[in-house]
């Protein structure tokens, strides 16, 4: 009986589901999913309002904001796929958020992914994604 039960373990437990295992990374799995979500309410606000309330001389404004938000969560896209699934799956999840109706399914897979590893390591995910705070 070398080892004491009662010792506190010398490291901390890696992270589970990020690919280094580190508890940095984890916490931006966690920004990052934060992004890919604000990114997705702005969609949905912007989509609302042009349904509803701009007159059709403002709807030209509304597709740029629009394609701006989509290229920034391209990125978050990226920069969350290649904590959770490498890089060269980050790569094509990034690609794969730039067209129309393939974006939708990368954004649910990988948001559905980074929720999955935030749940794994204890950490609760709201609907605008994990509090900052509990790191």
């Amino acid at each position: 009986m070398a080892e004491n039960p009662f010792q506190s373990p010398d490291s901390p437990s890696p992270a589970v589901g990020v690919i280094s295992g580190s508890h940095d990374d984890l916490r931006k799995v966690a920004k990052f999913q934060k992004g890919v979500l604000v990114c997705i309410l702005i969609q949905l606000v912007v989509v609302f309002i042009c349904l509803i309330v701009l007159p059709s001389e403002l709807v030209i404004i509304a597709l740029g904001i629009s394609s701006i938000v989509g290229i920034v969560s391209a990125v978050f896209v990226f920069l969350l796929s290649v904590q959770v699934y490498g890089v060269a799956l980050g790569i094509v999840f990034g690609v794969g958020c730039l067209l129309p109706c393939i974006g939708l399914i990368s954004l649910l897979v990988v948001n559905g992914k980074a929720t999955a590893v935030l749940k794994q390591n204890g950490i609760k995910v709201g609907l605008l994604g994990a509090d900052l705070s509990s790191f």
